[in-house]
């Protein structure tokens, strides 16, 4: 790969990583640079696919925004507690 392909990923998979994090309701606390790797990740598969499948820009992009959606939510998931607060304390549990 040359070195403006190389710069063309990095700004696409920034872009779909920004909009995969958009996509997903409330606040991520994940790094920047995992948004950016998330959006590389997800606009290489989404290529492929949409090359495999021979569609068009529009559903390749809507296929990388929605993979990188979906990477979010899983990073952004595995940093959280088992209760989905990120505190694990069971805090604001009702008490018996």
């Amino acid at each position: 790969m040359e070195v403006h392909g190389l710069i063309s990923a990095l700004i696409v998979g920034t872009i779909v990583g920004v909009l995969g994090q958009l996509a997903v309701p409330g606040k991520q606390t994940i790094k920047p640079w995992m948004t950016v790797g998330i959006g590389l990740i997800a606009a290489l598969i989404g290529a492929a696919l949409g090359k495999a499948f021979d569609w068009s820009w529009l559903p390749t992009a809507l296929l990388q925004v929605a993979l990188a959606a979906l990477g979010v939510m899983l990073l952004a998931g595995m940093g959280r507690g088992a209760t989905g607060t990120g505190t694990g304390t069971g805090r604001g549990s009702p008490r018996i």
